[in-house]
């Protein structure tokens, strides 16, 4: 950003059109009475707000403005400027990546203040701007005692708990629940659960599937903590009586990090889970989703026709909007009309037009369904088929020249047909409408750094219908637990992939309403692979774990 120091600040704000020249003219004979900053006269007249004086700065300065109030501070940065550095100066530092360290203040361009931070961090500081009273108020909350759960919880002044709701702005507890969103983004949680017990709240991370036991908080913080994410997300903190969903947008190191915010009423208080949608993680692109070559050449040839139903099936977590977003990215082009309904739009794409379901005001997929066959759509994405509505729209569209993308929860790949039947959808207008189904599931791999190789029992051979199909000399993977995957022996997931392409072999078995398994074994026969052996081509390739495998489809034929 370029500098505009020959320009005074009251002609930028001019410029900006946030003064008229008889305010400007005004405050700069006032000026010359109070000695005040030309700024602060426009701000105590009412006619400026501290963040049009600072984005004016900004542009004198050639810095950019931060946002403090959407941002959370990770406690390993802070400690970089002690704190009474940090309040002499009245700067606070607020991300760091690689040697470069983001500071904000309130003069960013003090150049002799950026050498004494470098100094003192041993970091290139970047300056960027923040009002006095914001920075401030960062201090109080990421400052003072060590950055440790047990720690903070200490510090908490026990004598104000019988007022624990109130204390859901204070500075402890601002802190407390800021660490834990810091703590699960920098571990990849997918999930924060807080759980009131009787006597206590447990704190659980979902890593990689998984929930694992995190904290456990003194059940006279419960309130407070409750207080501070409905706060955070926008709810009614005093109703506890039903169940209340919202959200947090909060900037953690360089990352736009999208909370989802779900709260339930149980016998020992309120239930609340954090859904953490990090879209600088998701790995979008069919190239990224781990398909087999095969299977994925198969899955760019469905998605590619010009209409027809593509269905991506399994349960919650398992990786199907991540998947459907993929082809999205495949297919869109300027010269198709590319529309979605979803609960909730996860990741933004251009040229693609996104609805977000609202049941309050009565858009559901299938009111947002219907409405789309009006906007002449090439190309449709249904987040979820839940009813019989939504359903037989989607058949409808596609059998009027429209691609479908869509999801369903099942089991695997042949049993999609039948629950389409079974919502009430006639079984000829199901076997001419899909085009195929792509059932997947997310298996945990093996963490790199522990990984160590084992020749399997031919017991666990036997329980997973390899013996006399493998080398005698076969080994199997497995982690011994460190540092890098929290001692599980697992670090990161990858995809496993049942795709079943509709032929007319299958078009026949489910016009007669075949059976699942009728279905699969037909399917099998024209080479579909199920989800069982995808796994065990992972295993055999060193990449999971005989358990994982039997974890992830000991319920799928």
């Amino acid at each position: 950003m370029a500098r505009n120091t020959e320009k005074k600040i009251g002609e930028l704000l001019l410029e900006q059109g946030y003064i008229n020249p008889h305010q400007l003219q005004e405050a700069l004979e006032e000026q010359k009475t109070t000695g005040e900053k030309v700024g602060e006269v426009l701000i105590r007249k009412g006619w400026l707000v501290p963040e049009e004086l600072n984005r004016a700065l900004a542009l004198q300065l050639g810095v950019s403005t931060f946002d403090l109030a959407n941002y959370i501070v990770n406690p390993q940065v802070i400690e970089t400027i002690p704190q009474d550095i940090a309040v002499k100066y009245k700067v606070i530092p607020v991300f760091k990546v690689g040697d470069t360290l983001t500071v904000a203040m309130i003069d960013p361009g003090n150049v002799f203040l950026v050498d004494e931070l470098q100094r003192i961090t041993n970091c290139q500081v970047e300056a960027v701007l923040a009002d006095e009273m914001t920075i401030r108020k960062a201090q109080d909350q990421y400052y003072g005692g060590a950055g440790t759960i047990h720690d903070i919880i200490a510090s908490i002044d026990k004598n104000q708990l019988k007022e624990a709701e109130k204390l859901g702005d204070e500075a402890p507890v601002v802190k407390l629940v800021n660490l834990f969103i810091v703590e699960a983004v920098q571990v990849n949680t997918s999930d924060i659960h807080f759980e009131p017990e009787e006597k206590f709240m447990n704190v659980r991370y979902r890593i990689d599937g998984m929930l694992h036991k995190h904290a456990i908080i003194p059940k006279d913080l419960q309130p407070a903590i409750i207080s501070r994410i409905k706060i955070m997300s926008g709810m009614d903190i005093a109703e506890k009586r039903l169940p209340q969903d919202g959200r947090i947008l909060k900037k953690i190191g360089n990352k736009d990090i999208d909370f989802r915010v779900s709260s339930c009423p149980t016998i020992h208080g309120e239930n609340i889970v954090l859904r953490i949608l990090d879209k600088s993680s998701m790995a979008l692109g069919m190239e990224s989703l781990g398909f087999p070559k095969k299977e994925l050449a198969v899955f760019e040839e469905i998605i590619s026709q010009p209409y027809g139903i593509v269905l991506v099936t399994g349960p919650t977590g398992s990786g199907k909007t991540t998947t459907l977003y993929s082809a999205l990215m495949k297919i869109n082009r300027e010269d198709i009309n590319i529309m979605t309904v979803e609960d909730p739009v996860e990741y933004q794409f251009p040229q693609i037009r996104q609805v977000h379901v609202n049941h309050k005001a009565g858009l559901t997929f299938a009111s947002a369904l219907r409405s789309f066959l009006r906007q002449d759509p090439d190309v449709i994405m249904v987040g979820e088929i839940r009813d019989v509505e939504t359903a037989q729209i989607a058949v409808q569209a596609a059998l009027t020249g429209h691609l479908v993308l869509s999801t369903l929860h099942t089991n695997d790949s042949p049993t999609a047909f039948s629950r389409l039947i079974d919502m009430g959808v006639e079984p000829f207008l199901v076997s001419s409408a899909i085009l195929g189904v792509l059932a997947q599931r997310l298996v945990r791999q093996v963490c790199s750094k522990c990984k160590e190789l084992y020749l399997p029992q031919e017991s666990l051979l036997k329980a997973l219908g390899l013996r006399g199909k493998v080398d005698p000399d076969v080994k199997f993977a497995r982690g011994n637990g460190c540092k890098l995957c929290n001692g599980s022996g697992y670090k990161g997931r990858i995809g496993i992939y049942e795709l079943l392409k509709v032929t007319p072999q299958i078009e026949e078995v489910v016009l007669r309403s075949a059976s699942a398994d009728e279905i699969r074994e037909v399917a099998k026969k024209q080479g579909m692979r199920t989800l069982r052996e995808a796994a065990i081509d992972r295993l055999l390739a060193g990449e999971t774990s005989p358990e994982e495998v039997m974890r992830i489809t000991q319920t799928i034929n």
